[in-house]
C-alpha cells in the first residue's frame, strides 16, 4: 500500500432539488482536487467514494462541507493504494442506493431507525445485552468478514431485501442492529423493517467502517470488503481470517470476479485452487462454457 493516498466515503439524505447541477459540482471539484472514484446523486441525498492524495483528499472534502446541505455530513477516511480506482464517475440516478422500496416503506429524510454509535455497541457486547446483528450487506461482502454472531440476511443486493424478509420474521420481537459498510444502506434497510412490523431497531451510527477505525480487530470478525481495488482492508488488531475458499475450505480472503462474461461472480478462492496467473471460473459450468 503506497503511503500518501486517502479513501474518502460519504453519504447523506437530504433533499437534493437540482440533482444534475450538484453532481456537475461535486464531479468539478473531484477533477479540480484530481480524485478517482464514485459518486452518485439523487434527489433523495448524495452518496460517493473518492481517492486522490491525501493532501487534496483534505482540500476536497473541506470544500464538499462548505456547501450548507452537506456541512454536517460525515466523511469516513482511510489509507488509499493510489489506484483504488480506474476513472472518476458522477451519475445521476433515482436513488443513492438502489432498493426501489416505495417512499412509504423507506424514506430516510422522513424517518429511519435510531443510531447507536461505536461505543455503544462496544458496551452491548461487552453487557451480553440480549440484541442481533443483521448484516445488510451483500452475501459475498459477508463472506470475508462480519460481526460475531451476526445474522446474514442472503441478499445479493438491495433490493433482494423484501424476498428475505420471512428468514428475519423470527427477530421481530428482538432488539435489531442493523449494520453495512459505512451505514447508507442501513438508513433505508432499517427503516423498511420498521414499515414491516419490526419494533425495536437500530442502527449502526458510520457503520462498520466506523467500528473498525475505533475498535480494530474486535467483535468484527476477518476483513471489510470494498468496492475498490483494494477488496478488502482492515485497521489493523488481532483479528481472525474468516474467508474460506469456495473450492477447498482452506482460509482466504482473495477475492476474483468469475472470468465468464455471464456471470462474473465474485467469489473468494486460495491461490492453490486458482493461482494467480489463471483465469478464474466458479464452477466448471462457467470454464466449459467459454472454450
Amino acid at each position: 500500500m503506497q503511503e500518501g493516498y486517502q479513501v474518502l466515503l460519504f453519504y447523506k439524505y437530504v433533499t437534493v432539488e437540482k440533482p444534475e447541477r450538484t453532481a456537475n459540482w461535486l464531479r468539478g471539484l473531484a477533477v479540480r482536487h484530481q480524485l478517482l472514484g464514485r459518486g452518485i446523486v439523487a434527489e433523495e441525498g448524495i452518496n460517493a467514494t473518492f481517492e486522490g492524495l491525501t493532501e487534496n483528499t483534505e482540500k476536497f472534502a473541506k470544500e464538499v462541507l462548505q456547501n450548507t446541505l452537506f456541512a454536517d455530513m460525515q466523511i469516513k477516511r482511510s489509507a488509499g493504494m493510489g489506484h483504488g480506482f480506474g476513472k472518476l464517475s458522477v451519475k445521476v440516478r433515482d436513488e443513492i442506493v438502489g432498493t426501489k422500496f416505495s417512499p412509504d416503506e423507506a424514506d430516510p429524510r422522513v424517518k429511519t431507525a435510531p443510531r447507536i454509535s461505536q461505543q455503544q455497541l462496544k458496551e452491548w457486547y461487552q453487557t451480553n445485552k440480549d440484541f442481533v446483528v443483521v448484516d445488510m450487506r451483500n452475501n459475498y461482502e459477508f463472506a470475508s468478514g462480519h460481526f460475531k454472531n451476526a445474522v446474514e440476511p442472503g441478499i445479493n443486493a438491495s433490493r433482494d431485501l423484501p424476498s428475505a424478509l420471512s428468514k428475519l420474521e423470527p427477530l421481530k420481537d428482538k432488539t435489531v442492529l442493523t449494520v453495512c459498510t459505512g451505514g447508507v444502506r442501513c438508513e433505508k434497510m432499517s427503516a423498511y423493517l420498521q414499515s414491516h412490523g419490526f419494533e425495536d431497531v437500530y442502527q449502526l451510527d458510520g457503520g462498520i467502517h466506523s467500528y473498525m477505525e475505533q475498535y480494530p480487530g474486535e467483535d468484527f470478525l476477518g476483513t471489510l470488503y470494498t468496492f475498490d481495488r483494494r477488496l478488502t482492508m482492515d485497521f489493523g488488531g488481532n483479528r481472525e481470517v474468516i474467508g474460506v475458499c469456495d473450492f477447498c475450505n482452506a482460509k482466504t480472503e482473495r477475492y476474483v470476479n468469475c472470468a465468464n462474461d455471464t456471470c462474473h461472480r465474485h467469489f473468494l478462492v486460495c491461490t492453490n485452487c486458482i493461482p494467480l496467473e489463471d483465469m478464474p471460473y466458479c464452477n466448471d459450468t462457467c470454464k466449459v462454457s467459454v472454450q
